[in-house]
Formats: C-alpha cells, structure tokens, sequence
C-alpha cells in the first residue's frame, strides 16, 4: 500500500458492515488514502452497489484501475439471504414497513423448494420502486417517497441459481446466483407471489462477484489499520 500503487491503480475487497451504503464506504478509503499521504485528490469508486441493509462483499477500485470498474460490475455475482413468507413491504425489504400480510397455510416445503425452480434461468424483473435508477432525471426512490406512482419497465435478467438453503417456519433461507442488474429484494417479492402468497428479504449477503470472495475481504478498520501501519513504516 504505497501512493504510486493506489495511483497505479488498486483493488481492495471490502466487506460492507450492515447499515452503510456503498457511497460511504467510498468516501471512508479516499479520505484515509488522502489524509494518509496528504495529497488533494484521487480517484475512488465501486464496482456494484450494495443496499444498506446488506453486507458482504464490495469491490473498491483506486486510481487507473477505475476504468475496470464496468468491467467487474458485469461479472455474476452470488449472494445469501433470508425470506420472509406472508407479508409484503413498499421497499421489498426491511427499510419500510409490513404493508400486507398474506395466508400461509398452504405453504409447503415442497412448494417452496419447487416453486424456487420456476425462477432458474432468464426472466423478466421489475426493479423496486424504492431503488436508485433514474427515470426522467430522478431516482425512483424520490418518487416513491413523494407518493408519486411512475411507470417502470422489467429488465431481462439471468438467474443461474436458486437454492433454498433453510426452511425455519416462514424464514427461508437461500443462496442466489445472478447476472449484473438482478435485484434480490425483487427476487423476494416475487417469489411470495409465485407461492400465492408474500414476501420481502430480511436479510441479505454477498459473498462472491465473478472470482473475487467475501472470504477475502478487509473490513474497514482492518483497511484502516493496514494502511496506517504502511504509512508509519
């Protein structure tokens, strides 16, 4: 960790905490990498965004290593996480609240093994309203926020993988493998519909984007202190 190879250009894996977007934790390492070698600017970014209500595995490009960053964000990417059955939030996930709950009874765990199956392959998504992608020069999160209905249009995706992992009551525990633009709280919301049901991801994680590992990730203060021990010498 030297200022030439951050310049150079530097991969770092970071493994995202609960509760930061992935904008802060890029404003986190370019102000240490500033502040470390007191310099004015450098260039930082990510390669995928992960929501703030998911952790896992966040790649952090530095300086002319940048430009790879379309190139990283087009790899799958795999992902762990938990399903709630029988209810349903505006956000597809736990930042808003239960807007409806729905019957469950009729679940099975063959239904919910089968019905993961229906989607395996390449699908039709719509995006949640409450996300980042811009329509007419907003996010549809503002819309959504404002009360305001808007059109949004599916996207083709790729699921290569859709294994249900755990069932424990209406928890149902998964590992996802997906293409670029798939969205798992999406991914969640359909799935209660395809059981005739509800649902909403409770939990989210991912642990792997094209060959690069959560397992190999730093967190941030693990970032931190590697690169205050370089400075230091």
């Amino acid at each position: 960790m030297t200022l030439d190879s951050f310049l150079d250009g530097q991969v770092i894996l970071i493994d995202k905490p609960l509760n930061w977007t992935s904008f802060q934790v890029v404003n986190k390492l370019r102000w240490a990498i500033r502040s470390a070698y007191k310099i004015k600017k450098i260039k930082v970014g990510h390669a995928g965004t992960l929501d703030p209500l998911a952790s896992g595995l966040l790649i952090i490009c530095t300086g002319k290593m940048t430009k790879q960053i379309d190139t990283f964000q087009a790899q799958e990417k795999t992902y762990k996480g938990t399903i709630t059955l029988g209810s349903t939030t505006p956000s597809f996930d736990l930042e808003t609240d239960i807007d409806h709950y729905f019957p469950t009874d009729h679940i099975t765990e063959d239904l919910i093994r089968n019905t993961a199956l229906q989607f395996i392959g390449e699908i039709e998504q719509y995006p949640p309203v409450f996300s980042a992608i811009k329509k007419d020069g907003k996010r549809l999160y503002e819309f959504a926020r404002s009360g305001e209905k808007v059109d949004i249009k599916p996207r083709t995706i790729t699921i290569s993988e859709f294994e249900i992992s755990t069932i424990a009551d209406l928890q149902v525990g998964f590992k996802v493998v997906c293409s670029k633009g798939t969205y798992i709280r999406s991914l969640a919301h359909d799935y209660g519909k395809a059981l005739n049901s509800g649902g909403h991801l409770s939990e989210l994680r991912r642990t792997k984007i094209g060959a690069f590992d959560v397992k190999d990730a730093l967190t941030i203060e693990n970032f931190l202190e590697k690169l205050d021990s370089e400075v230091k010498g």
